[in-house]
Protein backbone atom coordinates (compact mmCIF):
# COMPACT_ATOMS: atom_id res chain seq x y z
CA UNK A 1 0.00 0.00 0.00
CA UNK A 2 2.67 2.13 0.80
CA UNK A 3 4.18 1.53 -2.26
CA UNK A 4 1.54 2.91 -4.15
CA UNK A 5 1.32 6.07 -2.06
CA UNK A 6 4.83 7.04 -2.78
CA UNK A 7 4.71 5.80 -6.35
CA UNK A 8 2.16 7.85 -6.95
CA UNK A 9 3.73 11.11 -5.19
CA UNK A 10 6.84 10.34 -7.73
CA UNK A 11 4.34 10.49 -10.79
CA UNK A 12 2.75 13.66 -9.37
CA UNK A 13 6.28 15.55 -8.99
CA UNK A 14 6.97 14.21 -12.68
CA UNK A 15 4.03 15.81 -13.86
CA UNK A 16 5.73 19.28 -13.08
CA UNK A 17 8.05 19.14 -15.67
CA UNK A 18 5.76 18.43 -18.64
CA UNK A 19 7.03 20.56 -21.86
CA UNK A 20 10.55 21.53 -20.04
CA UNK A 21 12.08 18.53 -20.21
CA UNK A 22 12.04 16.71 -23.79
CA UNK A 23 13.99 15.20 -25.70
CA UNK A 24 14.49 13.59 -21.54
CA UNK A 25 11.12 11.43 -19.94
CA UNK A 26 9.18 13.12 -17.38
CA UNK A 27 10.49 11.80 -14.02
CA UNK A 28 9.79 12.17 -10.55
CA UNK A 29 11.42 10.57 -7.31
CA UNK A 30 10.99 10.44 -3.39
CA UNK A 31 13.14 9.06 -0.58
CA UNK A 32 11.73 7.85 2.23
CA UNK A 33 13.28 6.47 5.66
CA UNK A 34 11.31 5.08 8.77
CA UNK A 35 7.80 6.68 6.99
CA UNK A 36 8.87 9.89 6.85
CA UNK A 37 9.38 11.84 2.97
CA UNK A 38 12.88 13.04 3.66
CA UNK A 39 13.47 13.80 0.00
CA UNK A 40 11.64 15.09 -3.42
CA UNK A 41 12.28 15.35 -6.81
CA UNK A 42 11.78 15.88 -10.57
CA UNK A 43 13.40 16.12 -13.91
CA UNK A 44 13.27 19.67 -14.74
CA UNK A 45 15.16 20.40 -18.06
CA UNK A 46 17.42 18.02 -20.59
CA UNK A 47 21.35 18.56 -19.10
CA UNK A 48 19.79 19.04 -15.56
CA UNK A 49 19.73 17.37 -12.48
CA UNK A 50 17.73 13.60 -12.80
CA UNK A 51 15.24 13.26 -10.42
CA UNK A 52 16.56 10.92 -8.32
CA UNK A 53 19.69 13.53 -7.86
CA UNK A 54 17.43 16.11 -6.54
CA UNK A 55 15.41 13.96 -4.09
CA UNK A 56 18.97 12.54 -2.63
CA UNK A 57 20.01 15.86 -2.58
CA UNK A 58 17.21 17.16 -0.47
CA UNK A 59 17.70 13.87 1.58
CA UNK A 60 21.31 14.81 2.31
CA UNK A 61 23.00 12.32 4.91
CA UNK A 62 19.43 11.19 6.04
CA UNK A 63 19.41 8.92 2.91
CA UNK A 64 21.43 6.65 4.04
CA UNK A 65 18.45 3.06 5.36
CA UNK A 66 16.33 5.07 3.10
CA UNK A 67 14.14 3.75 0.40
CA UNK A 68 13.69 5.50 -3.49
CA UNK A 69 10.71 5.74 -5.05
CA UNK A 70 11.28 6.83 -8.81
CA UNK A 71 9.16 6.29 -12.17
CA UNK A 72 11.60 5.30 -14.28
CA UNK A 73 14.51 2.93 -14.22
CA UNK A 74 17.57 4.45 -12.85
CA UNK A 75 20.35 5.18 -15.50
CA UNK A 76 23.42 3.37 -15.57
CA UNK A 77 25.16 5.58 -18.38
CA UNK A 78 26.79 8.49 -18.51
CA UNK A 79 25.00 11.13 -21.09
CA UNK A 80 24.85 14.82 -20.17
CA UNK A 81 24.98 14.12 -16.49
CA UNK A 82 26.68 11.05 -14.52
CA UNK A 83 24.77 7.60 -13.59
CA UNK A 84 22.20 7.84 -11.15
CA UNK A 85 23.11 4.15 -9.77
CA UNK A 86 26.63 5.24 -8.97
CA UNK A 87 25.17 7.95 -6.53
CA UNK A 88 22.58 5.75 -5.27
CA UNK A 89 25.19 3.33 -4.25
CA UNK A 90 27.19 6.27 -2.73
CA UNK A 91 24.31 7.38 -0.76
CA UNK A 92 23.56 3.96 1.16
CA UNK A 93 19.92 3.84 -0.01
CA UNK A 94 18.67 0.53 1.13
CA UNK A 95 15.42 -0.36 -1.67
CA UNK A 96 14.74 1.35 -4.54
CA UNK A 97 11.41 0.87 -6.06
CA UNK A 98 10.69 1.57 -9.47
CA UNK A 99 7.17 2.65 -11.67
CA UNK A 100 8.52 1.16 -15.42
CA UNK A 101 11.86 0.08 -17.16
CA UNK A 102 13.72 2.13 -19.88
CA UNK A 103 12.50 1.43 -22.62
CA UNK A 104 15.87 0.99 -24.46
CA UNK A 105 16.77 -2.37 -24.71
CA UNK A 106 20.77 -1.48 -24.61
CA UNK A 107 20.06 0.48 -21.64
CA UNK A 108 16.87 -2.06 -20.14
CA UNK A 109 18.30 -3.62 -16.31
CA UNK A 110 21.12 -2.22 -16.52
CA UNK A 111 21.09 0.10 -13.89
CA UNK A 112 19.02 -2.67 -11.64
CA UNK A 113 21.42 -4.90 -12.17
CA UNK A 114 23.86 -2.86 -11.04
CA UNK A 115 22.18 -1.83 -7.83
CA UNK A 116 21.46 -5.97 -6.77
CA UNK A 117 25.32 -6.28 -6.95
CA UNK A 118 25.55 -4.10 -4.16
CA UNK A 119 23.05 -5.90 -2.27
CA UNK A 120 20.19 -2.71 -2.62
CA UNK A 121 16.64 -4.55 -2.41
CA UNK A 122 14.66 -3.42 -6.45
CA UNK A 123 11.28 -3.45 -6.80
CA UNK A 124 9.91 -2.82 -9.96
CA UNK A 125 6.21 -2.34 -12.10
CA UNK A 126 4.56 -0.40 -9.53
CA UNK A 127 2.14 1.78 -10.97
CA UNK A 128 4.10 0.59 -14.44
CA UNK A 129 0.63 1.14 -16.62
CA UNK A 130 0.62 4.89 -14.96
CA UNK A 131 4.61 5.77 -15.69
CA UNK A 132 4.89 4.62 -19.62
CA UNK A 133 1.24 6.69 -19.88
CA UNK A 134 3.10 9.76 -18.85
CA UNK A 135 6.04 8.80 -20.92
CA UNK A 136 4.19 7.67 -24.25
CA UNK A 137 5.96 10.45 -26.27
CA UNK A 138 9.33 9.46 -25.03
CA UNK A 139 8.89 5.72 -25.49
CA UNK A 140 7.60 5.67 -29.01
CA UNK A 141 11.18 7.96 -29.77
CA UNK A 142 13.31 5.62 -28.07
CA UNK A 143 12.02 2.66 -29.84
CA UNK A 144 10.99 3.70 -32.90
CA UNK A 145 12.90 6.84 -33.82
CA UNK A 146 9.87 8.26 -35.02
CA UNK A 147 7.88 11.67 -33.11
CA UNK A 148 4.58 10.84 -31.04
CA UNK A 149 1.92 12.18 -33.45
CA UNK A 150 -1.61 13.49 -31.14
CA UNK A 151 -4.13 14.79 -33.74
CA UNK A 152 -6.10 16.87 -32.74
CA UNK A 153 -9.99 18.18 -34.69
CA UNK A 154 -12.57 20.50 -33.59
CA UNK A 155 -15.96 19.90 -35.66
CA UNK A 156 -19.57 20.27 -35.74
CA UNK A 157 -22.22 17.52 -34.71
CA UNK A 158 -22.92 17.34 -38.30
CA UNK A 159 -19.26 16.38 -38.83
CA UNK A 160 -17.92 19.63 -40.46
CA UNK A 161 -14.57 21.19 -39.51
CA UNK A 162 -15.45 24.32 -41.40
CA UNK A 163 -19.08 26.15 -42.91
CA UNK A 164 -18.83 25.51 -46.76
CA UNK A 165 -17.30 28.98 -47.28
CA UNK A 166 -14.00 27.72 -45.61
CA UNK A 167 -14.90 29.82 -41.95
CA UNK A 168 -13.41 27.52 -38.79
CA UNK A 169 -12.21 29.83 -36.21
CA UNK A 170 -13.69 29.42 -32.89
CA UNK A 171 -15.94 25.80 -33.40
CA UNK A 172 -15.50 25.38 -29.80
CA UNK A 173 -15.67 27.21 -26.49
CA UNK A 174 -13.47 29.14 -24.70
CA UNK A 175 -13.02 26.43 -22.59
CA UNK A 176 -11.78 23.77 -25.17
CA UNK A 177 -9.22 26.63 -26.58
CA UNK A 178 -7.75 26.89 -22.96
CA UNK A 179 -7.52 22.97 -23.37
CA UNK A 180 -5.64 23.08 -26.47
CA UNK A 181 -3.56 25.87 -25.26
CA UNK A 182 -2.67 24.00 -23.18
CA UNK A 183 -2.03 20.39 -24.53
CA UNK A 184 0.45 23.01 -26.74
CA UNK A 185 2.51 24.25 -24.15
CA UNK A 186 3.60 20.68 -23.31
CA UNK A 187 4.11 19.41 -26.84
CA UNK A 188 7.24 20.09 -29.12
CA UNK A 189 5.92 21.34 -31.93
CA UNK A 190 2.89 22.12 -33.67
CA UNK A 191 2.12 21.35 -37.27
CA UNK A 192 -0.35 22.99 -39.82
CA UNK A 193 -1.17 23.24 -43.51
CA UNK A 194 -0.41 25.87 -45.61
CA UNK A 195 -4.56 26.33 -46.04
CA UNK A 196 -4.50 27.06 -42.43
CA UNK A 197 -2.00 29.76 -42.76
CA UNK A 198 -3.72 31.19 -46.10
CA UNK A 199 -7.09 30.80 -44.49
CA UNK A 200 -6.67 31.82 -40.71
CA UNK A 201 -3.36 33.15 -40.41
CA UNK A 202 -2.67 32.05 -37.10
CA UNK A 203 -0.09 32.91 -34.21
CA UNK A 204 0.34 29.18 -33.10
CA UNK A 205 1.77 30.21 -29.80
CA UNK A 206 0.62 28.63 -26.70
CA UNK A 207 -1.46 31.32 -24.23
CA UNK A 208 -2.61 31.57 -20.84
CA UNK A 209 -4.73 34.78 -22.09
CA UNK A 210 -4.80 36.63 -24.86
CA UNK A 211 -1.90 38.37 -23.98
CA UNK A 212 -0.06 35.96 -21.60
CA UNK A 213 2.14 33.29 -22.81
CA UNK A 214 2.94 30.18 -21.55
CA UNK A 215 7.09 30.25 -21.05
CA UNK A 216 7.41 27.05 -23.29
CA UNK A 217 6.23 27.61 -26.59
CA UNK A 218 6.20 24.67 -29.66
CA UNK A 219 8.44 25.25 -32.34
CA UNK A 220 5.98 25.66 -35.21
CA UNK A 221 5.61 23.57 -38.14
CA UNK A 222 4.02 24.27 -41.69
CA UNK A 223 3.48 21.95 -44.62
CA UNK A 224 3.28 24.37 -48.02
CA UNK A 225 4.36 21.73 -50.23
CA UNK A 226 4.82 24.80 -52.95
CA UNK A 227 6.44 27.16 -51.22
CA UNK A 228 3.31 29.88 -50.86
CA UNK A 229 3.39 30.83 -47.47
CA UNK A 230 3.43 34.50 -47.17
CA UNK A 231 6.44 35.96 -45.59
CA UNK A 232 3.98 38.74 -43.72
CA UNK A 233 2.30 35.49 -42.09
CA UNK A 234 1.94 35.92 -37.99
CA UNK A 235 3.61 32.88 -36.88
CA UNK A 236 6.52 35.04 -38.15
CA UNK A 237 5.43 38.06 -36.18
CA UNK A 238 7.85 38.43 -32.17
CA UNK A 239 4.40 37.81 -30.77
CA UNK A 240 5.03 34.47 -31.46
CA UNK A 241 8.65 33.66 -30.12
CA UNK A 242 9.44 29.83 -31.19
CA UNK A 243 10.84 28.35 -34.19
CA UNK A 244 9.54 28.24 -37.29
CA UNK A 245 10.19 25.11 -39.59
CA UNK A 246 8.27 25.14 -43.49
CA UNK A 247 8.31 21.48 -44.59
CA UNK A 248 8.66 21.92 -48.34
CA UNK A 249 9.26 19.49 -51.44
CA UNK A 250 11.82 19.61 -54.26
CA UNK A 251 8.67 21.87 -56.09
CA UNK A 252 9.54 24.80 -53.60
CA UNK A 253 11.27 27.67 -55.39
CA UNK A 254 14.74 28.20 -54.62
CA UNK A 255 14.09 32.10 -54.31
CA UNK A 256 11.53 31.74 -51.61
CA UNK A 257 13.81 29.59 -49.34
CA UNK A 258 16.53 31.36 -49.75
CA UNK A 259 13.89 34.83 -48.28
CA UNK A 260 12.62 32.26 -45.80
CA UNK A 261 16.24 31.30 -44.34
CA UNK A 262 17.13 35.21 -44.66
CA UNK A 263 14.48 35.44 -41.97
CA UNK A 264 15.91 32.58 -39.29
CA UNK A 265 13.18 30.40 -40.87
CA UNK A 266 14.22 26.37 -41.34
CA UNK A 267 13.16 24.96 -44.22
CA UNK A 268 13.38 21.45 -44.04
CA UNK A 269 12.79 19.46 -47.75
CA UNK A 270 11.29 16.43 -47.99
CA UNK A 271 10.67 13.80 -50.55
CA UNK A 272 7.00 14.23 -52.06
CA UNK A 273 4.42 12.07 -52.63
CA UNK A 274 1.36 12.79 -54.75
CA UNK A 275 3.07 16.25 -55.03
CA UNK A 276 2.76 16.95 -51.18
CA UNK A 277 5.26 16.17 -48.33
CA UNK A 278 5.18 12.25 -47.65
CA UNK A 279 4.14 12.96 -43.66
CA UNK A 280 5.93 9.35 -43.11
CA UNK A 281 8.85 10.74 -43.94
CA UNK A 282 8.65 13.84 -42.26
CA UNK A 283 7.63 12.45 -38.58
CA UNK A 284 11.22 10.82 -38.75
CA UNK A 285 13.07 14.09 -39.63
CA UNK A 286 11.43 15.57 -36.84
CA UNK A 287 12.56 13.05 -34.41
CA UNK A 288 16.23 13.56 -35.89
CA UNK A 289 15.23 17.45 -34.44
CA UNK A 290 14.80 15.83 -30.89
CA UNK A 291 10.75 16.54 -31.90
CA UNK A 292 9.81 13.83 -29.47
CA UNK A 293 5.94 15.00 -29.49
CA UNK A 294 3.91 16.51 -32.01
CA UNK A 295 0.70 18.26 -32.53
CA UNK A 296 -1.59 17.89 -35.79
CA UNK A 297 -3.95 21.03 -35.88
CA UNK A 298 -4.24 20.80 -39.99
CA UNK A 299 -7.56 21.23 -41.36
CA UNK A 300 -9.73 18.83 -43.29
CA UNK A 301 -6.55 17.85 -45.73
CA UNK A 302 -3.92 17.66 -43.70
CA UNK A 303 -6.11 15.41 -41.00
CA UNK A 304 -6.67 13.18 -43.87
CA UNK A 305 -3.21 12.70 -45.08
CA UNK A 306 -1.89 11.92 -41.67
CA UNK A 307 -5.08 9.31 -41.46
CA UNK A 308 -3.81 8.16 -45.01
CA UNK A 309 -0.13 7.85 -43.89
CA UNK A 310 -0.96 6.27 -40.12
CA UNK A 311 1.64 8.47 -38.37
CA UNK A 312 -1.10 9.22 -35.88
CA UNK A 313 -0.69 7.97 -32.03
CA UNK A 314 -3.72 9.53 -30.47
CA UNK A 315 -7.10 11.34 -31.55
CA UNK A 316 -8.23 14.21 -29.75
CA UNK A 317 -11.89 15.40 -31.47
CA UNK A 318 -13.66 18.15 -30.13
CA UNK A 319 -17.08 18.08 -30.93
CA UNK A 320 -19.22 21.20 -30.84
CA UNK A 321 -23.18 21.39 -29.82
CA UNK A 322 -23.49 23.21 -33.37
CA UNK A 323 -24.86 22.70 -36.46
CA UNK A 324 -23.56 24.22 -39.64
CA UNK A 325 -25.51 22.54 -42.53
CA UNK A 326 -24.92 25.41 -45.44
CA UNK A 327 -24.14 28.40 -43.64
CA UNK A 328 -21.47 30.60 -44.12
CA UNK A 329 -20.62 32.01 -40.66
CA UNK A 330 -19.78 29.61 -38.22
CA UNK A 331 -21.86 32.35 -36.37
CA UNK A 332 -24.88 31.62 -38.56
CA UNK A 333 -24.80 27.71 -37.12
CA UNK A 334 -27.54 26.17 -34.85
CA UNK A 335 -26.56 25.62 -31.39
CA UNK A 336 -28.24 22.99 -29.19
CA UNK A 337 -28.79 22.53 -25.66
CA UNK A 338 -30.23 20.25 -22.68
CA UNK A 339 -27.41 18.26 -24.33
CA UNK A 340 -26.62 14.72 -22.90
CA UNK A 341 -23.26 12.90 -23.62
CA UNK A 342 -23.41 8.81 -22.88
CA UNK A 343 -22.16 5.84 -24.07
CA UNK A 344 -24.07 3.11 -26.10
CA UNK A 345 -22.37 0.03 -26.57
CA UNK A 346 -19.25 0.65 -28.29
CA UNK A 347 -20.80 3.47 -29.63
CA UNK A 348 -21.02 7.70 -28.55
CA UNK A 349 -24.29 9.37 -28.05
CA UNK A 350 -24.77 12.90 -28.09
CA UNK A 351 -28.20 13.99 -27.68
CA UNK A 352 -29.53 18.17 -27.59
CA UNK A 353 -32.14 20.21 -28.91
CA UNK A 354 -31.96 22.86 -31.14
CA UNK A 355 -32.11 26.28 -29.54
CA UNK A 356 -35.23 28.71 -30.06
CA UNK A 357 -37.00 25.39 -32.21
CA UNK A 358 -39.11 24.68 -29.27
CA UNK A 359 -41.63 27.39 -27.44
CA UNK A 360 -42.88 27.50 -23.58
CA UNK A 361 -45.45 25.63 -23.19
Amino acid sequence: MNDLKYMHLALRLALKGKGKTSPNPLVGAVVVKNGEIIGRGYHRQAGKRHAEIVALDEAGKKARGSTLYVSLEPCATYGRTPPCVDRIIKEGVKKVVIGMLDPNLVNRKKGIRKLKTQNIDVKTGVLRKEAEELNKCWIKFITQRESYVILKVARSLDGKIATFAGDSKWITSPAARGYVHRLRSEVDAILVGINTVLQDDPLLSARLSEKRLYRHQPAKIILDSHLRIPLEAKIFSRRSPAPVIIATTKFAPLSKIKKLEKRGVQVLIVKAKDRKVDLKMLVGELAKMEIVCLLIEGGGEVFESAIESKIVDEFLVFIAPKIFGNVSKISQAQRLSSLEVRRVGKDILVAGKIKNRISNV
